[in-house]
């Protein structure tokens, strides 16, 4: 038989989101009185139930958590932000950035109202506001590399793209086995024109990632252009030779990977392979 106070517990320490399951177990423990028999966990089950329920909208189900938890922890910092976060949900966003203004007034470090604040800022357009909340953030919490993931999106977005290579540059400090933020990374790079140092990041997907397809296409691309142009004098530049194995490499497991048993693969062989060749 399913104890749901102790599902809910497994999610909270896993910190996995699962909103539909959360509002199942959670809302008969919330309606019936049931949930003050957990002691002090009740109150953990109060806030993760009225996250869920905003999350799925039930604002009925969210309006009683958090009016529980006011009660309970009145001018609480966390109960204000969830009122922040209700008050999204309806639509009213000018009175929850309020909410989180106050908040990080009174205590700059607070990691949760910094988010939503910079979350809510995306979601009034207001782009260059929720840049600077950002970076005012990752000031204090520098090894928080999702944050200057998001920092980098919002580069991005702005079409800033030396400050996105800065912002993946630290995420890939705190996560460099991460293939999928090397690529991240080598893609701006290529963007950038920065075609050398492109090269190299996508060869870094590759080393992580055996035979991933945009890794490869990157390294082909990237040789091929480099093959094209006048040959650097630049001692740390890749020799032609290097360059050609890589293309010829890069080439033949390409065709390798979309050589699969198959009419409709025979046929996504032909197009990859004629493609390839033209670069």
């Amino acid at each position: 038989m399913v104890n749901p106070a102790k599902v809910l517990q497994d999610l909270r320490a896993s910190a996995e989101r699962k909103p539909d399951v959360v509002v199942s177990l959670g809302k008969p423990l919330i309606e019936s009185g049931a949930v003050l028999k957990l002691d002090a966990d009740a109150w953990l089950v109060y806030e993760q139930v009225a996250i869920a329920a905003l999350d799925v909208g039930d604002d009925g189900l969210a309006y009683k958590c958090i009016n529980a938890l006011e009660t309970k922890f009145p001018g609480s910092a966390r109960v204000r932000r969830l009122q922040g976060m209700q008050l999204e949900a309806v639509g009213k966003l000018a009175e929850a950035g309020q909410i989180y203004k106050a908040i990080l007034e009174e205590d700059e470090t607070n990691v949760l109202a910094s988010k939503r604040q910079v979350m809510l800022l995306r979601a009034m357009g207001l782009p260059s506001d929720a840049i600077a909340a950002l970076v005012k953030y990752l000031d204090i919490n520098y090894t928080d590399f999702e944050g200057w993931l998001q920092l980098a999106d919002l580069y991005l977005e702005e079409l800033m793209y030396s400050q996105a290579a800065f912002c993946m540059e630290e995420v890939l400090m705190l996560q460099p086995q991460n293939h999928i933020f090397h690529l991240k990374y080598a893609e701006i790079l290529y963007t950038q024109d920065n075609i050398q140092l492109a090269l190299k990041q996508y060869c870094r997907v590759v080393e992580l990632c055996k035979d991933h397809v945009r890794g490869l296409y990157g390294i082909k691309l990237c040789a091929s252009r480099l093959l094209k142009a006048t040959p650097s004098k630049d001692a740390a530049a890749t020799s032609q030779e290097d360059l050609e194995a890589m293309d010829l490499l890069a080439t033949e497991r390409l065709v390798v990977l979309y050589g699969a048993p198959g009419a409709a693969a025979e046929s996504s062989k032909v197009a990859a392979t004629k493609w390839i060749e033209t670069q």
